[in-house]
């Protein structure tokens, strides 16, 4: 599950480098992926927007065992 779930991210890597951000991802535990935004994305007043709306979309369209998506600040 892990790998696809990093797969499926990774596809969205480019469109968040392209506004001078990036993510990582930390870990996948009961049903919830949990990754770090960095760069400008890591203080974006619109993360939960980028997060709720463009990633978690993206994953669930995937994987849909996916129900949640956090940020962890490292």
């Amino acid at each position: 599950m892990k790998e696809k779930i990093i797969e499926v991210l990774d596809k969205m890597r480019p469109y968040m480098n392209s506004h001078g951000g990036d993510l990582e991802f930390i870990d996948y535990q009961d049903k919830v992926v949990y990754i770090n935004l960095s760069g400008v994305c890591g203080t974006c007043p619109h993360q939960n927007e980028t997060l709720q709306n463009g990633l978690l979309r993206a994953l669930q369209a995937e994987i849909p065992e996916v129900e949640n998506l956090i940020n962890v600040e490292l």
